[in-house]
Protein backbone atom coordinates (compact mmCIF):
# COMPACT_ATOMS: atom_id res chain seq x y z
CA UNK A 1 0.00 0.00 0.00
CA UNK A 2 1.49 3.53 -0.56
CA UNK A 3 1.79 5.78 1.92
CA UNK A 4 -0.21 9.12 1.50
CA UNK A 5 0.81 12.21 -0.11
CA UNK A 6 0.93 14.64 3.61
CA UNK A 7 1.90 17.87 0.70
CA UNK A 8 -1.12 17.52 -1.33
CA UNK A 9 -3.50 16.49 1.80
CA UNK A 10 -1.85 19.86 3.17
CA UNK A 11 -2.07 22.20 0.29
CA UNK A 12 -5.92 21.15 -0.10
CA UNK A 13 -6.60 21.81 3.71
CA UNK A 14 -4.56 24.92 3.64
CA UNK A 15 -6.35 26.33 0.16
CA UNK A 16 -10.29 25.13 0.99
CA UNK A 17 -8.93 27.13 4.92
CA UNK A 18 -8.22 30.18 3.22
CA UNK A 19 -11.17 30.18 1.14
CA UNK A 20 -13.76 29.35 3.93
CA UNK A 21 -12.25 31.70 6.21
CA UNK A 22 -12.66 34.82 4.18
CA UNK A 23 -15.91 33.65 3.47
CA UNK A 24 -16.33 33.34 7.26
CA UNK A 25 -15.41 36.85 7.29
CA UNK A 26 -17.59 38.48 4.78
CA UNK A 27 -20.75 36.59 6.33
CA UNK A 28 -20.24 38.09 9.56
CA UNK A 29 -19.19 34.50 11.45
CA UNK A 30 -15.50 35.30 12.68
CA UNK A 31 -17.21 38.58 14.27
CA UNK A 32 -19.08 42.15 13.35
CA UNK A 33 -17.67 44.86 11.25
CA UNK A 34 -14.75 46.57 13.68
CA UNK A 35 -14.35 43.23 15.58
CA UNK A 36 -10.64 42.46 16.37
CA UNK A 37 -9.21 40.62 13.55
CA UNK A 38 -12.05 40.97 11.58
CA UNK A 39 -11.75 42.28 7.72
CA UNK A 40 -15.82 42.90 6.71
CA UNK A 41 -18.12 41.65 8.93
CA UNK A 42 -20.50 41.49 6.35
CA UNK A 43 -21.41 41.79 2.40
CA UNK A 44 -22.03 45.16 2.91
CA UNK A 45 -18.87 45.91 4.29
CA UNK A 46 -17.14 43.35 1.68
CA UNK A 47 -18.21 45.03 -1.27
CA UNK A 48 -16.36 48.58 -1.47
CA UNK A 49 -13.47 45.91 -1.16
CA UNK A 50 -14.78 44.24 -4.11
CA UNK A 51 -14.59 46.92 -5.66
CA UNK A 52 -11.41 48.58 -4.92
CA UNK A 53 -9.55 45.61 -5.99
CA UNK A 54 -11.94 44.86 -9.38
CA UNK A 55 -11.36 48.85 -10.52
CA UNK A 56 -12.26 47.74 -14.01
CA UNK A 57 -15.27 46.62 -13.33
CA UNK A 58 -18.47 48.79 -13.09
CA UNK A 59 -20.01 49.90 -9.84
CA UNK A 60 -23.63 48.08 -11.57
CA UNK A 61 -21.50 44.68 -10.99
CA UNK A 62 -19.57 44.87 -7.91
CA UNK A 63 -22.40 42.74 -6.09
CA UNK A 64 -22.67 40.05 -8.87
CA UNK A 65 -18.57 39.98 -8.72
CA UNK A 66 -18.53 39.66 -5.16
CA UNK A 67 -21.11 37.00 -4.47
CA UNK A 68 -19.91 35.04 -7.44
CA UNK A 69 -16.60 35.12 -5.75
CA UNK A 70 -18.10 33.82 -2.39
CA UNK A 71 -20.14 31.32 -4.10
CA UNK A 72 -16.63 30.02 -6.49
CA UNK A 73 -14.73 29.95 -3.29
CA UNK A 74 -17.43 28.08 -1.27
CA UNK A 75 -17.34 25.51 -4.37
CA UNK A 76 -13.67 25.10 -4.43
CA UNK A 77 -13.38 24.87 -0.59
CA UNK A 78 -15.67 21.81 -0.55
CA UNK A 79 -14.21 19.93 -3.87
CA UNK A 80 -10.56 20.59 -1.80
CA UNK A 81 -11.96 19.57 1.51
CA UNK A 82 -13.31 16.29 0.01
CA UNK A 83 -10.92 15.60 -2.58
CA UNK A 84 -13.67 15.53 -5.59
CA UNK A 85 -12.35 16.63 -9.32
CA UNK A 86 -9.15 18.11 -7.38
CA UNK A 87 -7.27 18.65 -10.24
CA UNK A 88 -9.82 20.76 -11.66
CA UNK A 89 -10.95 22.75 -7.86
CA UNK A 90 -7.10 23.25 -7.66
CA UNK A 91 -6.63 24.66 -11.58
CA UNK A 92 -9.21 26.92 -10.84
CA UNK A 93 -7.98 28.05 -7.41
CA UNK A 94 -5.06 29.21 -9.01
CA UNK A 95 -6.80 31.62 -11.45
CA UNK A 96 -9.26 32.83 -9.08
CA UNK A 97 -6.05 33.55 -6.28
CA UNK A 98 -3.76 34.71 -9.38
CA UNK A 99 -7.48 37.40 -10.58
CA UNK A 100 -7.41 38.29 -6.74
CA UNK A 101 -3.46 38.78 -6.41
CA UNK A 102 -3.79 40.96 -9.38
CA UNK A 103 -6.34 43.15 -8.36
CA UNK A 104 -4.75 43.59 -5.37
CA UNK A 105 -2.21 44.96 -6.83
CA UNK A 106 -4.36 47.09 -8.59
CA UNK A 107 -6.28 48.37 -6.08
CA UNK A 108 -4.15 48.30 -2.79
CA UNK A 109 -0.78 47.69 -4.06
CA UNK A 110 1.74 44.75 -4.79
CA UNK A 111 2.67 45.00 -1.21
CA UNK A 112 -0.80 43.91 0.15
CA UNK A 113 -0.67 40.93 -2.19
CA UNK A 114 2.95 39.98 -1.11
CA UNK A 115 1.93 40.44 2.53
CA UNK A 116 -1.40 38.02 2.01
CA UNK A 117 0.43 35.77 0.16
CA UNK A 118 -1.68 35.55 -2.40
CA UNK A 119 0.85 34.72 -5.38
CA UNK A 120 2.09 32.00 -3.16
CA UNK A 121 -1.20 30.54 -2.63
CA UNK A 122 -1.86 30.74 -6.23
CA UNK A 123 1.15 28.96 -6.81
CA UNK A 124 0.66 26.20 -4.97
CA UNK A 125 -2.72 25.76 -6.08
CA UNK A 126 -1.35 25.31 -9.66
CA UNK A 127 1.51 23.05 -8.18
CA UNK A 128 -1.60 21.16 -6.74
CA UNK A 129 -3.38 20.74 -10.07
CA UNK A 130 -0.01 19.34 -11.72
CA UNK A 131 0.14 16.18 -8.55
CA UNK A 132 -0.46 12.79 -10.33
CA UNK A 133 -2.36 11.74 -6.89
CA UNK A 134 -4.63 12.96 -4.39
CA UNK A 135 -4.45 11.06 -0.96
CA UNK A 136 -7.70 10.75 1.17
CA UNK A 137 -9.72 12.06 -1.67
CA UNK A 138 -13.30 10.71 -3.54
CA UNK A 139 -11.08 10.75 -6.84
CA UNK A 140 -9.23 7.94 -5.84
CA UNK A 141 -12.52 6.20 -4.93
CA UNK A 142 -14.10 6.90 -7.92
CA UNK A 143 -10.85 5.48 -9.46
CA UNK A 144 -11.00 1.86 -10.85
CA UNK A 145 -8.02 0.04 -10.54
Amino acid sequence: MKSPDLQTIFLRLALAAGFLSAVADRLGVWGAHGATNVAWGDMQHFLPYVAKVNPWFPAGLIPAVGWTSTVAEIALAAMLLIGWRTRLAALLSGFVLLAFAIGMTAGTGIKTAFDGSVFAASGGAFLLAKSSNYSFSLDNKLVTK
